[in-house]
């Protein structure tokens, strides 16, 4: 079980309208940005995500191979928070669509963010 994400942003105060358009579009919200960290989840709920530098000062920077995907409540939203993503400055990496093509039980879209992660919205269909 995952507790908690942190994902490492070159300008977390620039990534902001990024992951405010992607996490409202699902319902979700920042809760706090303070210190260089911003923290997002449920409304009304603790953060589970968190937009930071790395901690060892370096540049943050993708990593290959490795991909974060956020549970959606329903197709619609998947939908509003690809197009949300784009919007906001991030790169199409899969049109929202049953994976694989012919699936009856997941729905998803991914994406890359400002600094260049790798995200998937899905929801269980």
């Amino acid at each position: 079980m995952i507790g908690y994400v942190t994902i490492g942003a070159k300008d977390v105060e620039a990534s902001l309208p990024f992951f405010d358009a992607v996490f409202g579009a699902m319902g979700r919200e920042r809760s706090f940005f303070q210190g260089g960290w911003a923290g997002y989840g449920a409304k009304g709920s603790d953060a589970d995500c968190y937009i930071c530098p790395p901690f060892d000062g370096q540049d943050a920077r993708p990593g290959n191979g490795i991909m974060i995907a956020f549970l959606a409540g329903s197709k619609a939203e998947v939908d509003a928070a690809h197009a949300a993503a784009l919007a906001a400055g991030g790169a199409d990496e899969g049109a929202p669509g049953p994976r694989p093509a012919d699936s009856t039980s997941f729905y998803g879209a991914y994406f890359r963010d400002p600094t260049g992660n790798k995200l998937c919205v899905f929801a269980k269909t």
